[in-house]
């Protein structure tokens, strides 16, 4: 690969800044020293760091390459991928290791490799054109462009002698049919430019929609295993989240069984680390148990938060266990110095997937006394053959409560035993060689782990969640927002890259919000408005309503984040947070911006609600109340909490209600009577009978609209509610309405009617 000796130095320069412990990812080495270094060595993605030393003269994604395409005449082979992508790793070993494929490359092509992770935006453009034109999409995602961008052909992973071919059938008819090519071209970018244009089609949304996105989710519902899909089966945090907040405001076993057999299902199967805590990314079978070894930071972040809910709704005390065991291996193992995390870790160690994680059974019997062992091994399925090409993945067969009633003991007692255990394995484990950690830190995953940690220090009454939700919400403010108007997408070694994409702005702002929730401190509150305000001014499309995933100028489109995948699409993210900014600032221009997101895509939602899960959660809380441990009233100036404790069949229902200074609700007994009191009312009398409740006494306090005394609470305002079960053999959710009218010193509001549904507070393992 000749270059200019500027860039020859530049390159030198720049291998010479890793250190003497830099070990090149290249077969091609002399004495230890790569032969080859290309552009990819001044990046600052790890991803692309893999291929630094590759023989293609790659280039990263950016004007200079574009530049070089106009100025040669040649097409562009754009090659996008990520750090702990399996079958990238194949391809790069088979074709871009290969002197044979880099000749074809460097002489006939411009190759630009991308970091999916770091630009969701480009990778959302050519998969959408790549699907078009193969019928599915992964990575690695192989796309040949013109000069100007715009995809002609494409598709995912190539043998070598494939890859080969087709470089060889490009470069000929780029020579010889190029103006078919060029068309073809067209072709593809208006059809991908058609596709957003479909979803600015503004209609009304049938009000029946989330109800017909649960339908079609139970439909698809695996009674077997659990889950909602065949193999291979991914998690779809999604889908989960939605069916939690349709059954949090109408409970049913209807609704509930399918829930917590797929939460129960994953617990127990492969997909979750059985010794180390956290979750892999997908399963390759239907019954949850050899997993694609991947450990995604986003997977641990929304899993938390599905079962947290789960736990708060079911008081399963094995869902709170996962909780924990889930954000203690984030803390533990995902973790900087600074308290942010990193994004991922490799499926691949030792040349092999899942080498890591799975066991021998003489290595479990080696390794501990023979009844613990025997006591691991029938507990964990273990066998001399193995489930996992000779070794075992360790799994539950059967859960542990069950196990435990089996043996005759408590859970408590299993879990004394089983837990010393399990360090061990962990600690033997740690001896391993560890697949590869992404280490980049990524703003929108990191504010997705921060939320639900958020959630389950709330969930688990658990401090240290807090306060690493703290750490990490300042550790990332403080690095990847220097200044108003400036937000980074991704930190490595300290540096910062990739200007954030709305994905970045949305989850960061849901995240504050999360811990203005938490801590009452304003200064959440403020961040969280000032990047919603930014997000909607940078990635607003005028035409609809929607936002745009990025603003990059050398995309041929602009896409937008709609439907659902991996992960809740960044539009759904946003109709969350606009919405809740409106109940908590009190101002619309929030909501109106949330319904509009929502009319943008009405008519994609009517046909394939299921597609669009998280959005439909987003609107089902905006109709219906949030589903969290807090809600607000009177633009934010009111913040109630209610917690529910006590025996299956008699209940006490403690309703603080935060009233912020210069502002007052009326007393339960107010002066005069005509004004609307603040009144906690029953409106599940069906299964709850409501035996007592105590109001505060109210202060007799002259405003300065009215003469007259009023009968006002202030400050903190604590009701007291005894309730006592009609089903003694089951307990539902106590689901009541506040009604309050809140009024600062200049104007009363008009009353509100606050619904709350609240589920008993249970006892959190440790």
């Amino acid at each position: 690969m000749p270059h200019s000796p500027e860039l020859s130095q530049q390159l030198a320069d720049a291998l010479s800044a890793k250190g003497l412990d830099y070990r090149p990812r290249t077969h091609h080495l002399d004495q230890g020293k790569p032969l080859y270094i290309n552009r990819l060595i001044m990046e600052d993605s790890p991803y692309l760091l893999q291929h630094a030393h590759n023989p293609v003269d790659w280039f990263p994604w950016g004007e200079e390459a574009f530049e070089q395409a106009r100025l040669q005449n040649k097409p562009i082979f754009l090659s996008i991928g990520y750090a702990t992508c399996h079958w990238c790793h194949v391809m790069e070993e088979e074709s871009f290791e290969s002197t044979v494929v880099s000749d074809i490359l460097n002489q006939h092509f411009i190759a630009v490799k991308v970091d999916r992770e770091q630009y969701p935006d480009i990778d959302q453009a050519y998969m959408t054109a790549v699907q078009m034109l193969t019928g599915r999409g992964g990575w690695p995602m192989s796309s040949f462009l013109t000069p100007a961008g715009k995809p002609f052909f494409g598709g995912t992973y190539y043998p070598v002698a494939t890859f080969i071919e087709l470089l060889t059938q490009i470069h000929a008819a780029w020579g010889n049919q190029r103006e078919l090519l060029l068309q073809q071209a067209q072709q593809i970018s208006d059809a991908v430019d058609a596709v957003a244009t479909a979803q600015q089609q503004i209609r009304d949304l049938d009000h029946t929609v989330v109800q017909a996105a649960v339908d079609r989710t139970l439909a698809r519902y695996d009674a077997r295993y659990g889950g909602f899909s065949g193999a291979p089966k991914f998690p779809n945090e999604p889908l989960l989240l939605l069916l939690l907040q349709s059954y949090h405001n109408k409970p049913n076993s209807a609704l509930l069984k399918p829930i917590a057999h797929t939460l129960s299902a994953m617990a127990q199967g492969g997909i979750y680390d059985q010794v180390g805590g956290g979750f892999h990314r997908y399963s390759v079978d239907d019954h949850w148990l050899v997993p694609h070894f991947e450990k995604m930071l986003y997977n641990q972040a929304y899993l938390s938060a599905v079962y947290s809910r789960g736990y708060r709704m079911t008081g399963h005390r094995l869902y709170a266990r996962v909780v924990r065991q889930t954000l203690d291996y984030a803390l533990r193992e995902m973790a900087t110095s600074g308290g942010m995390f990193y994004s991922a870790t490799d499926a691949d160690s030792e040349g092999h997937e899942g080498t890591y994680f799975v066991w021998p059974e003489q290595e479990i019997r080696k390794l501990m006394q023979p009844e613990d062992a025997e006591f691991i091994i029938e507990l964990f399925g273990v066998t001399k053959q193995g489930n996992f090409e000779g070794n075992n993945i360790l799994y539950l067969p059967i859960a542990l409560d069950a196990v435990a009633g089996r043996q005759g003991i408590s859970l408590d007692e299993l879990l004394a035993r089983l837990d010393p255990l399990l360090q061990t394995l962990r600690h033997y484990r740690a001896q391993r060689p560890a697949p590869l950690t992404d280490t980049k830190i990524i703003v929108a995953w990191n504010a997705m782990l921060i939320a639900a940690l958020v959630e389950a220090a709330d969930s688990l009454d658990e401090t240290k969640y807090l306060e690493a939700a703290v750490r990490a919400a300042r550790s990332l403010w403080n690095r990847a927002r220097p200044s108003q108007g400036t937000l980074w997408r991704v930190i490595l070694n300290d540096r910062v890259s990739i200007p954030a994409r709305q994905d970045d702005y949305v989850h960061f702002s849901e995240a504050l919000l999360a811990l203005y929730d938490a801590t009452g401190e304003p200064h959440y509150l403020a961040q969280a408005r000032e990047l919603a305000e930014e997000m909607r001014v940078k990635f607003t499309d005028t035409a609809s309503g929607a936002l745009v995933m990025g603003r990059d100028n050398l995309l041929f489109t602009h896409p937008k984040d709609a439907y659902d995948g991996a992960l809740p699409s960044g539009n759904a993210v946003a109709v969350g947070v606009l919405s809740r900014l409106a109940v908590r600032t009190g101002d619309a221009r929030y909501l109106e911006a949330a319904n509009r997101i929502v009319r943008a895509f009405a008519d994609s939602i009517n046909r394939h609600p299921e597609a669009y899960a998280y959005l439909l959660a987003q609107l089902d809380q905006m109709q219906h109340g949030e589903s969290g441990s807090y809600r607000f009233a009177a633009g934010g100036a009111v913040k109630i909490k209610a917690v529910l404790t006590g025996a299956q069949d008699r209940m006490s229902l403690n309703l603080d209600i935060a009233i912020r200074e210069g502002w007052h609700i009326n007393g339960s007994q107010p002066l005069p009577k005509n004004l609307a009191p603040t009144e906690v009312r029953l409106s599940n009398e069906a299964a709850w009978h409501l035996v007592s409740i105590e109001y505060p006494e109210a202060e007799l306090r002259s405003v300065e609209f009215d003469s007259n005394p009023l009968a006002l609470y202030h400050g903190s305002v604590p009701i007291r509610v005894e309730l006592s079960s009609r089903n003694s053999e089951i307990t539902e959710p106590v689901q009541l309405n506040v009604q309050l009218q809140a009024c600062s010193q200049e104007a009363c509001l008009p009353p509100e009617v606050i619904r709350l549904t609240v589920f008993p507070k249970h006892d959190v393992p440790k």
